[in-house]
């Protein structure tokens, strides 16, 4: 636990001698300009700070601290995710309630089964159509039947 704290400590002041470093760049960029009303010295000055402000940052993102700090953020977060999805099984379980994959096992046998129905029918109609074809080429004329 005492190694953790010390990691983490010294991460806190790798960050704060980031940031530090971000201000007085961008303090300098501000300041290395004498003040004036031309519109051109300001946009130096704003570019400055702006370069300073991007350097910082990109310095920052790609620090180890900050992407160890992200792998941990990250590693938090699917071991919650898979915590969550298993007590939420279990409770589901527990009210006998069915699960996502429950239902999508009946979606399938529904739709194997709507196939088959419709396939069914699709033969049925062809026999039909078949049938009614050679009742109507085979009908005859009856034949004259005398009743006694």
């Amino acid at each position: 636990m005492n190694t953790s704290f010390e990691n983490a400590a010294e991460q806190a002041a790798a960050f704060q001698k980031l940031w530090l470093e971000s201000a007085s760049k961008m303090m300098q960029a501000a300041l290395s300009v004498a003040p004036s009303s031309d519109p051109a010295v300001l946009d130096q000055m704003r570019a400055g700070m702006f370069r300073a402000l991007s350097q910082s940052w990109e310095d920052f993102m790609r620090s180890p601290q900050f992407l160890d700090g992200m792998k941990q953020y990250m590693t938090g977060l699917v071991t919650m995710r898979k915590l969550s999805s298993g007590m939420l099984a279990r409770v589901r379980n527990e009210l006998q309630a069915p699960s996502r994959d429950d239902i999508d096992t009946v979606m399938l046998a529904v739709r194997h089964l709507e196939t088959r129905v419709l396939d069914r029918l699709d033969r049925m109609t062809t026999e039909i159509g078949d049938l009614k074809s050679r009742s109507n080429g085979s009908k005859r004329k009856p034949h004259a039947t005398t009743n006694p």
